[in-house]
């Protein structure tokens, strides 16, 4: 696993060369009906330190007034001087589109070069110092040969994540990754707060580009949300990073004649 961070912060080097297009499909649902979903397109742009993002494209609907009401820009954002809502919302109108918009940015507006939320899967050096892990067997993965390994927090009182890693046996990099609460939310804290997220967890699948460096390409969850007793709502997000593109620039070394 030492093998594997290293590996990991070399990628993550790599990775600000690199800019790519982040398709997100986001949704929340009440039992079979989908209440809000919005399909984003965003440029993102890695730096040394960070990335920069540009929202493209927005497709929005919610059901309102018992139909489908559609709109092309973020609801819950500020408004610009001059700018007006394509909907006006109120009362409790904008719950939903506040789990959508809120959850897509959480897990995906961050300063990782990833687009993902680097804290959801604990493969770094920093990480694994809290985790343990354990060789489960030898098996194909996405058409790679893997070693699968499970880990789990060292402290069996942590609430942080358990799950498993299909690490590629020659490049040492991660092929697939799922995670899941390595415990329940207190049974006093859903008494008290009537809140529960039951079946939450992430996976994220890899894939190197055509030199050879390593990027995190699709990143799925689905999971309910009670809240207050009274609210229930099933969020399903699923991204994908395409159209990479390899930043590079030219350079001369000019002498002092070709100055003059």
């Amino acid at each position: 696993m030492a093998h594997v961070a290293a590996n990991q912060q070399m990628a993550e080097v790599e990775r600000s060369r690199y800019t790519y297009v982040q398709h997100a499909d986001a949704a929340s649902h009440k039992g079979h009906k989908v209440i809000c979903r919005e399909t984003t397109d965003t440029r993102v742009t890695p730096t040394t330190t960070g990335s920069g993002r540009q929202l493209l494209t927005l497709d929005g609907s919610l059901w309102l007034n018992g139909r489908y009401t559609r709109y092309t820009h973020p609801l819950t954002a500020d408004l610009k001087p001059g700018e007006s809502r394509e909907i006006t919302l109120k009362n409790d109108e904008d719950v939903d589109v506040n789990l959508v918009e809120h959850m897509r940015d959480n897990l995906t507006n961050t300063q990782a070069k990833d687009g993902f939320h680097a804290g959801l899967f604990p493969l770094t050096a920093k990480a694994q110092t809290g985790y343990q892990y354990a060789i489960v067997k030898r098996e194909p993965m996405n058409g790679r040969d893997t070693w699968l390994i499970h880990f789990k927090p060292k402290d069996n009182s942590e609430f942080d994540w358990e799950g498993d890693a299909w690490i590629d046996t020659a490049a040492y990099q991660p092929v697939f990754v799922r995670t899941h609460l390595s415990r329940g939310v207190p049974f006093l804290v859903k008494t008290m707060l009537g809140t529960n997220v039951p079946g939450l967890g992430f996976a994220v699948t890899y894939a190197p580009q055509p030199d050879g460096v390593w990027f995190p390409v699709t990143f799925g969850t689905e999971f309910k949300i009670h809240v207050l007793f009274f609210f229930s709502r099933e969020i399903a997000i699923d991204v994908q990073n395409r159209d990479f593109q390899k930043t590079h620039s030219d350079a001369r070394i000019l002498d002092s004649a070709t100055t003059e």
